[in-house]
């Protein structure tokens, strides 16, 4: 039997009561998960209004949709689903593959708390960075972004993407191997900027 955390239990009293027509349960909700949402829009769509008006929309989907949702079930890869969905769509629609995922280091940078004093060295070898991680193909960039920007496990993308666990890994190992190849070709910043990676 699987253990069901604090978290997942208060989401699921929070989405029964969202089920019963409680709005004040949808703005729980949206303040517990606004964060993941709107840093996962901004991954997909590197734009903060397309970022903020998809966070808008996603929670817009959990209200009308809510009659769908299992409670018994964590509500987050659901989310996670219908943000990356809604993201993917905008960017088809206007046609910028090219610019997804451009803040994912500023992400990565953040994470590894970056002294100020070195901020401003590595703000060009950053910026290359960002060139190397959108000029991954797609179905790469979205297992990195979930992985190393969500922190999710392997087995939570596998089964919100719906490709087998295999496939994930795969598309990890391919992904941080292009990026290893992009970031030898530069300065010797590579290796501690892959560090993270690894």
């Amino acid at each position: 039997m699987r253990k069901i955390s604090g978290s997942q239990t208060r989401d699921r009293e929070l989405v029964l009561r969202l089920q019963g027509g409680d709005l004040e349960a949808l703005g729980d909700l949206f303040d517990r998960h606004r964060q993941m949402v709107y840093r996962t829009a901004l991954a997909v769509t590197s734009d903060e209004s397309a970022a903020a008006d998809l966070l808008q929309d996603t929670f817009l989907r959990l209200h009308r949709f809510a009659h769908r949702i299992d409670p018994q079930r964590p509500l987050e890869p659901w989310l996670y689903r219908v943000t990356t969905n809604l993201a993917y769509t905008w960017i088809k629609r206007r046609k910028r593959w090219w610019r997804a995922l451009k803040d994912m280091a500023e992400w990565l940078s953040r994470e590894r708390s970056i002294t100020s004093e070195s901020s401003l060295r590595v703000s060009e070898e950053w910026q290359i960075v960002q060139q190397a991680v959108a000029s991954l193909p797609n179905a790469q960039r979205v297992v990195i972004v979930s992985y190393y920007i969500n922190d999710m496990p392997i087995q939570e993308i596998s089964k919100i993407l719906g490709i087998p666990v295999g496939t994930v890994k795969s598309r990890l190992h391919y992904g941080r191997q292009s990026l290893k190849r992009k970031l030898g070709l530069q300065k010797d910043f590579a290796k501690e900027v892959l560090y993270e990676l690894s």
